[in-house]
């Protein structure tokens, strides 16, 4: 007799904390370094470039994290809103209701006399026939209505850890150029490695993935200091 040995797959499951990590780190290696970058090209002080980080650092962590923050609460109030409008449709027009459950059903193969068992069955309860249409005809899954808060403090805490990085070779070096220097060579390899470690996550091409991090970190920086220099 066969033996039946279950088949592993590998696949990502996305975390909500993963995504604002990434969000998060992102901008926060490219923005400031481009920032930098742009008054390295400018100025002759390296206090001035440090000040002006932390400052951007702090605005834009705050910033950051408060639009996380609207976006989770964006995403609770309309899964209420479409919950509270499926409700309403349920019990003013349920035979219009059934046909779209039916139809919903009906694209994923089911026999007619199947469709009509499980319609019966799945509009009997309101509760489970309004989570039915949520989830297969609007396609939303209720979200954490804890979770904009979180998303605000690891988006807003991951823009500053990656904010810092391209600042701190400003505080070891004693001219803008130099930190621009040190500062290129730290915050690309960042770049590089945060870009291979999220694609390898999500699946994607990982050195592919991390050219292109550092990629657009570098002609954000680049394209700062041009104008800069270009403007003084």
């Amino acid at each position: 007799m066969a033996t039946h040995h279950p088949h592993p797959e590998d696949h990502l499951t996305s975390s909500v904390i993963l995504q604002d990590i990434v969000i998060g780190l992102s901008d926060g290696l490219t923005v400031p370094f481009a920032l930098a970058a742009g008054l390295s090209g400018a100025v002759e002080s390296s206090a001035l470039v440090i000040t002006a980080g932390l400052a951007e650092v702090v605005a834009g962590s705050i910033a950051m994290g408060l639009g996380g923050y609207l976006a989770g609460q964006t995403e609770v109030e309309h899964y209420a809103s479409e919950r509270a409008r499926e409700f309403r449709e349920v019990r003013e027009v349920p035979d219009r209701e059934r046909a779209e459950v039916d139809e919903l059903l009906a694209e994923i193969g089911l026999s007619p006399e199947t469709r009509a068992a499980a319609v019966r069955e799945l509009t009997a309860n309101p509760e489970q026939w309004v989570h039915f249409m949520m989830k297969y005809e609007l396609g939303l899954e209720e979200p954490d209505p804890k979770q904009a808060p979180k998303s605000a403090a690891t988006i807003s805490l991951a823009y500053a850890v990656g904010g810092l990085i391209p600042l701190s070779a400003y505080f070891v070096t004693d001219s803008p150029t130099q930190g621009l220097t040190w500062s290129a060579v730290i915050t690309l390899v960042c770049l590089l490695l945060f870009g291979y470690f999220k694609s390898h996550l999500t699946g994607q091409p990982p050195v592919l993935g991390a050219l292109k991090m550092a990629g657009i970190g570098a002609l954000a920086a680049g394209a700062a200091f041009f104008v800069a220099r270009q403007i003084s």
